[in-house]
């Protein structure tokens, strides 16, 4: 099962099987940080995704 959902402020919860994480959407402008890359990645390997 594969969701996206809108939380509180600029918070965006993804769920991919069991596996969930809550992110902080871009604002004012529409690029995100390093960080946010970095948990993206984390979080998609950790879904069984590979680079």
């Amino acid at each position: 099962m594969r969701e996206v959902s809108e939380g509180r402020g600029s918070r965006v919860r993804f769920r991919i099987g069991d596996r969930v994480a809550t992110l902080h959407g871009p604002h004012p402008s529409r690029e995100t940080g390093k960080g946010t890359l970095e948990d993206v990645r984390r979080f998609l390997e950790n879904a069984g995704f590979e680079p």
